[in-house]
């Protein structure tokens, strides 16, 4: 099975850029038709619709390919906050000219690097 195959658009390294030549020690972010998350019936308040617009949504999947493959679990630029798939969400969300005034993260929840994702994604507007 390619990278392709299982709907791979980007990997990175956990905790160590030199470790992340090992795959255990890779992350990927994947999307793909028919794709699920099996562990979304866990989640605490999901799935939260975005956007009504067809032409933004499109430009969300674009994006995907595009997050930045920085260390997870680190913050290697100084984001204030490590880097995880909150800080891929919030990028992509603000890369893509989503309102993220009105983006929250779930009452009484947080969502530890969503700022990182944020904070990224308005050094490089």
């Amino acid at each position: 099975m390619t990278d392709s195959d299982r709907g791979v658009l980007c990997e990175g390294p956990v905790g160590s850029a030199r470790l992340g030549r090992f795959r255990a020690l890779r992350y990927e972010l994947r999307c793909w038709a028919g794709g699920r998350i099996p562990d979304v019936a866990e989640a605490v308040d999901s799935p939260v619709r975005t956007t009504e617009d067809p032409a933004r949504a499109v430009r969300v999947l674009e994006l995907l390919a595009l997050v930045p493959p920085l260390v997870w679990g680190r913050d290697e630029l100084a984001l204030g906050e490590m880097w995880n798939s909150n800080s891929a969400v919030a990028w992509v969300l603000a890369r893509s000219g989503h309102d993220m005034d009105a983006i929250r993260p779930p009452a009484g929840g947080r969502a530890p690097g969503w700022g990182a994702g944020l904070e990224l994604a308005t050094r490089q507007a």
